[in-house]
This record gives C-alpha cells, structure tokens and sequence, in this order.
C-alpha cells in the first residue's frame, strides 16, 4: 500500500494546476492507479503510457500526467540539488511548497472550532432560482451532495463534520464496488466494525470520543434486533444499548465430530476486567467449567494509546493466539473474546481453526448488529478500501475537511454559448461553484424534508439512492465515468417532492 505522504503528494499534483480537477475526482483516479500498483508519483514517472492508458482508460488523460509527474521530479531535483540529492524513492512531502486549499490543518482544534471551519454556504431555497439552474458535476461529486443532506434527516444528531465525513465514506465505497475488469476491483470483506447504511452502503463507522451531537431527548428508546436488523451503528446512549455493552453476545454453537465449538464476546475497559470477566462467568456457568478448554483472547486501549492484548489457550495449543489474531485483523479493542470446546473424541486437525473462526465472527457481529437511533455520540466514516489488509496497516478516515473542499468546488455553471471556444470555456471553468452549491443544497432539503415526516429513514435512504441515480448526470457508466462531467438541471430534484 502507497504511503499516506505518497498519496498526498499525488492528490496534490492532480489537484492543482492548470489541468486540475476535484479533489473527489482525484481520489477516484489515485484508487485506478493503486490497481496497477502505481500508488506515488515516482512510480507514475516511471511508468508508461500504455500502462497508464489501462489504469485510467484514457490514452489523453495518461500522456498529461506522465508528463506531469516526469516534470515535477526534475523541478524538485532542480531546487534540492544545492542542498543534498534526495534519494528517488523518498517522499516529496518533506520538500518547501506553498499551502492549498485542500490540505488538513495541522493543529488539533476543537470541537466547536472544527464545526465552524468545515461551515457550508448557506442553503438558498428560492424554488424560482432553483428551477431555472443548471450545473456541471460528476457522479461522485453529486452523490456526496446527496449524502450529506440525506444524513440531516436518516441520522440527525451527527454534527456537519461527522455527515461530510461519512459521505465521503459512501462515495469512496461505491467507488470501490464498481467492477473494473479482471483481476482489478477493490476487495473489501466484513470490517468488524460498527456500520451505518447510507445510499444503499453499508458505512464502516468509527465512534469520536471528543465531539458529541445535539442531545437526545429522554423518551427516545434504542431497539436491538440482531435477527432482522440491517447493518448499523451501536449507539452509546439508551438502556438496551447499555445492556449490550455489560451482557455476554453468544454464538450459535458449532457441532463437528461431535466436538461442541460455542463463542462469547463482552466489552471491556481495561486489562484486569478480562481475568474478572472470566473468573465470573465460569463461576455462573456450571456447563463452562465442563468444557475441554476455554480459549480467550483480549485487546484494550491503554492510557498512553498503546493497544494492549493478551490470550490464554487453556490447553488448546495455539487457541488463543489465533482467537487474538481475528482481534487483531479487524482492528477491534475493548473486547474480551472468549471461545470454549467440549471434545468430542475425535481430532478435526486444521478444521478446528475454520471453526473457531466462525463461532468468533458470530459472537463479535452480534456485537455490532444494533437498529435504532444513535446516540449523542459522532461518527467518523472509515474508508476500508485505503486502509490496507494487514494487521498493522494504518486505518483511514474520511477526512470531512475534504469533503467540504470538493462540494465547493464541484459544481461549476455550464459555459455560455458566446464562450464556446476552448479558452473561454475554461475561464468560466470554475465560476458560480458555490452559487451552484448553495441552489444544489436547497433542492435536496426541499426534497428530503417534503419526504421525512411520511416515511422511516432506512425508506427514506432508499428512495434517496434512486433520486441520486435518476438525477446523475449522463456520461459513461461504472467507474471509467466516474469523474466525467455533465450537465445536471435542479428542476428535475423539485419534481421528486412529495405533493
């Protein structure tokens, strides 16, 4: 996987100059490219143009930015030459360069402080202005509008940072669920972590412990259905939410051989509660203390931030380190899991593995299948498809600071007719972008708000992803249109409202 400043660097090289494009746009292109391990501009530079031309599907499009890369190598050998020769395969993170719109701040801010810089033009909701505009945008870029007004009203208490973040999220996931030809669409499995469904995808969330939403009011109650719920996110707030949290969730047993596999998963804060955990349920469960072994593993978020994980194989040689080892390859901490095996006689060799994978999967899903309401607590959105397979790859959040630049910049008036020509096309490039934005957002809360006092939210996200398919714009399907541009006419959303 591409390193994190790699990735940068490339976004940034695409993001600017005179052949810009969205930033949204952008990401789409840097994901083709890590599909034929070209994940740093080096590596583009050292590439070709028919390698390239099968990455993006456009021999043009590959010529500008082998060229692209190709000069910015020798423009920053030019400026580090008097200095010291930095070796090829370094990052050109670490070099002077001017600041763009797009880059993250560095400084940590608060909450209060974050939520007013990520602010969005305000919603302009004059039906007439709205019915008479038109825009060009892509298919990403529309589906993010989409996503974060959708999420104003399918999860309300979200604060704007947590919506540009978790619709970012969905974007990057359709994205990658695109097919791309053999051998080449993004692979992403069950996550282990909590999700929330938006546009019809199925989110990978992470809880942020220092910003919290609006507060919920004391007659909202959370409802765990594990058996009929579709993917979403546990809530922190609400009695049966609570009940999760200090209850044991149990797998379905698994009988092979006549050896009896059942798993348990609970959630702890700190080390000593995984001894007493256990230490209590054998001493409540007479049937427990009968098993053959009682394997466990464990993982915690120390003080300093440092994970800490134990296991104990009970005489299962090698039970409990492969019971961490799923703790581990789905990222999950604050969970003592526990798998326990009543011998039936017969040895089941390298089965035993597969079936002590499966009781954990069962008793750790259960852990993450809540339906209700969320609670105060923010969301990020996770993006799975950057963060990499291995155990120690970093894991990646949708930046909501990304999100925001790429709604401003993403939505430009189609050019008049007396500029037809090539130059004075792209004068107007970019005009109106955040006139357009702020029409575009009004369309899509008369939309949505006209809908959600009549239907629940899951049907709401349904008929949002069929409003966003019938209004994208016209261009090539599936991904190699992903970034292409077309025209878009805000009557059209208007004409979805419920009379």
């Amino acid at each position: 996987m591409s390193s994190q400043a790699n990735i940068q660097d490339l976004l940034r090289l695409l993001t600017t100059g005179r052949k810009r494009i969205s930033l949204i746009d952008a990401m789409a292109r840097v994901k083709m490219l890590q599909t034929v391990n070209l994940g740093s501009i080096f590596d583009i530079a050292s590439s070709d143009t028919k390698t390239l031309s099968t990455a993006l599907g456009d021999e043009k499009v590959a010529r500008s930015l082998l060229a692209a890369c190709k000069l910015f190598i020798k423009e920053r050998e030019m400026v580090a030459g008097e200095q010291h020769k930095r070796p090829a395969t370094q990052s050109f993170s670490s070099a002077k360069r001017p600041r763009y719109l797009y880059e993250l701040p560095t400084q940590p801010q608060t909450p209060v402080a974050m939520e007013s810089s990520l602010q969005l033009p305000t919603e302009c909701q004059d039906e007439v202005a709205i019915q008479r505009a038109e825009l060009l945008t892509s298919h990403a870029s529309l589906m993010l509008a989409f996503a974060v007004q959708l999420l104003k009203y399918t999860f309300p208490l979200q604060p704007l940072s947590s919506r540009l973040s978790l619709g970012l999220a969905a974007v990057s996931l359709y994205f990658d669920a695109m097919p791309r030809g053999k051998g080449k669409n993004v692979m992403i499995g069950e996550s282990g972590y909590p999700q929330v469904r938006i546009l019809g995808q199925d989110v990978s969330v992470l809880k942020r412990g220092s910003c919290k939403g609006p507060e919920k009011h004391h007659d909202e109650q959370d409802i765990i259905d594990a058996d009929t719920a579709t993917p979403s996110c546990e809530s922190s707030v609400g009695q049966a939410a609570t009940a999760l949290r200090t209850q044991w969730t149990v797998s379905a047993p698994v009988v092979s051989k006549q050896s009896r596999f059942i798993a348990r998963s609970i959630a702890i804060t700190d080390a000593s509660q995984a001894t007493s955990n256990l230490r209590d349920l054998l001493a409540n469960n007479e049937a427990l203390l009968n098993a053959s072994h009682n394997m466990m593993a464990w993982r915690v978020l120390g003080e300093s931030g440092v994970i800490l994980e134990g296991f104990q194989d009970d005489g299962e040689t090698g039970g409990g380190r492969h019971i961490l080892g799923l703790l581990r390859a789905q990222k999950l901490s604050g969970i003592l899991l526990i798998v326990s095996r009543w011998y039936g006689g017969v040895f089941l060799g390298p089965d035993r593995w597969r079936i002590i994978s499966q009781v954990s999967h069962d008793a750790l899903s259960q852990r993450l299948r809540v339906k209700g309401r969320l609670g105060s607590e923010a969301l990020w959105g996770l993006d799975l498809g950057s963060s990499g397979t291995g155990e120690n790859s970093p894991l990646v959040i949708s930046k909501p600071e990304e999100a925001r630049v790429c709604l401003l910049k993403s939505f430009a008036s189609p050019p008049l007719a007396s500029h037809a020509s090539r130059k004075g096309a792209q004068a107007l490039r970019g005009s109106g972008a955040e006139e357009n934005l702020e029409l575009l957002l009004g369309a899509l809360d008369l939309l949505f708000s006209s809908w959600a006092e009549h239907v629940s939210p899951d049907e709401l996200d349904r008929k949002a992803l069929a409003w966003y398919s019938r209004m994208r714009p016209k261009v090539s399907a599936g991904s190699r249109g992903w970034s292409d541009e077309g025209l878009v006419q805000l009557s059209g959303i208007l004409a979805l409202r419920k009379t």
